[in-house]
């Protein structure tokens, strides 16, 4: 297995993906990306990663990352695409009952449903370990009652469903221990309240109250006793998702500054011959390339079935795209000058959008706090 060099398959995939997402229009609005997202489901994109027997694609992460990468360079990332196929789709695919897969895969694949993912609250941020959303049996009927908060969920209302990161107690220590609801979008007790962003995105955000929401015992995905393995099965494709996003992002803001530099003209010369302006695209080009191969590496990996070694790369990866995203945009945007900023240009709304690969799903220093422990062996400071 190499992650150096793309195989022809994954080049007809990228050049597919490239040629289709150059014909779409700019998604402005929730239409928009609906008209899109099926679109590139009916091509087999968004459930490239599902299991055949199931109506996906037979294929995995990497392929998945990369319809995203390719979508984000032509200006029309997908964000749900990191919360439906790759969260939600894969945490069913591994763990889910046959019932859940039969209802939830197939409609995941083809477009026609959605799923959104409920994990940071106010108070524990995305720490598995202090979540407070709970989840207790109700001994009459076998059903579970779900009580908590969540913040930071995108694309609630266009979602059938949320996969929802809650804790239950573990009868032999009385410890918490995370679980895995699936909670239908009209569970009595489930509200959602938009969160005002200065964010120029389709996909709104939400904070979620769950007040006693009732479900079946069936809607507890996997094992009880297999929560924080469930978990990770689903924020290691997460982590390199948000890099695809980051990367086609970075890539997008950078095509638009090479044009520029390329046909824009000051004292008979185009700018982009000047060291001053070119030396920094460069520098961004090969922090997005450097990146993109993290990313790769940790898409393998978790192909692979390697989750610890996935869980370095996509952390690592993560941050990559993060840094190189935001860097990218930022030169890209000072290439352009005053037209950086304008709406014809439509560099100015990315430079709060490339923040997002920085900041979710985890925090660069979060990052950082990670390879610290777990890679370099230091002590915790927490």
């Amino acid at each position: 297995m190499t992650t150096l060099v793309e195989s022809e398959e994954h080049k007809s995939l990228r050049a597919a993906v490239a040629a289709f997402a150059r014909t779409q229009p700019p998604t402005l609005d929730a239409e928009d990306n609906k008209r899109l997202w099926q679109a590139a489901a009916k091509l087999g994109y968004i459930g490239v990663n599902l299991p055949e027997a199931y109506g996906g694609g037979g294929a995995g992460i990497t392929e998945l990352s990369l319809v995203l990468e390719e979508l984000g360079a032509s200006g029309n990332p997908l964000l749900m695409m990191i919360v439906s196929p790759a969260i939600c789709g894969t945490v069913i695919a591994r763990f889910g009952t046959e019932e859940q897969k039969r209802e939830w895969l197939p409609p995941l694949a083809d477009g026609t449903r959605l799923m959104a993912f409920g994990i940071t609250e106010p108070d524990a941020g995305s720490n598995s370990h202090r979540i407070t959303t709970t989840a207790r049996r109700d001994a009459a009927t076998g059903d579970w009652l779900l009580t908590g908060r969540k913040v930071f969920v995108s694309g609630v209302d266009i979602a059938d469903a949320t996969l929802i990161v809650g804790r239950t107690e573990d009868a032999r220590t009385g410890r918490l221990k995370p679980c895995l609801f699936i909670v239908p979008r009209d569970a009595p007790g489930f509200e959602r309240r938009p969160i005002d962003m200065e964010l120029s995105a389709v996909e709104r955000q939400f904070e979620l109250t769950l007040d006693d929401v009732r479900l079946p015992a069936a809607a507890l995905v996997g094992d009880e006793d297999a929560g924080l393995l469930q978990l990770f099965a689903g924020l290691n494709p997460e982590r390199v998702m948000t890099a695809a996003f980051g990367i086609g992002m970075g890539r997008h803001a950078l095509a638009r500054a090479l044009d520029y530099a390329r046909e824009r003209t000051v004292w008979k010369t185009p700018i982009g011959a000047h060291q001053a302006i070119a030396h920094p695209l460069a520098q961004a080009h090969i922090e997005l390339e450097l990146a993109r191969l993290m990313m790769q590496k940790a898409a393998h990996l978790y192909d692979a079935g390697d989750d610890a070694g996935a869980g370095e790369a996509a952390n690592m990866a993560k941050y990559a795209a993060g840094e190189a995203c935001v860097k990218a945009v930022d030169q890209a945007v000072h290439t352009l000058g005053g037209n950086g900023l304008t709406r014809e240009y439509g560099l100015g709304r990315l430079i709060t959008a490339s923040r997002v690969a920085r900041i979710a799903p985890v925090s660069r220093e979060m990052i950082l706090n990670y390879v610290s422990h777990q890679t370099l062996g230091l002590p915790k400071s927490y």
